[in-house]
């Protein structure tokens, strides 16, 4: 919903000077939340991965038995 918020702000800052209606504010608002997800859920799809490691099984030895 920030999201949305901000790409709605320049409509919003039109309304605070009087240039456009509120209407013409809230209908770009509620396009903005839309796009807004689909934009989010992009970007946490491509950084899904990152962080993640695979780790891979490693069985200790005692040191008497590691070869030289």
């Amino acid at each position: 919903m920030l999201f949305a918020f901000v790409m709605s702000a320049p409509a919003l800052y039109r309304y605070v000077f009087d240039q456009i209606d509120m209407t013409e504010v809230l209908i770009r608002f509620i396009i903005a939340v839309p796009i807004a997800a689909v934009l989010l859920a992009g970007m946490r799809f491509v950084v899904a991965g990152y962080g993640k490691t695979e780790a891979t099984a490693v069985t200790p030895t005692p040191m008497d038995e590691q070869p030289s």
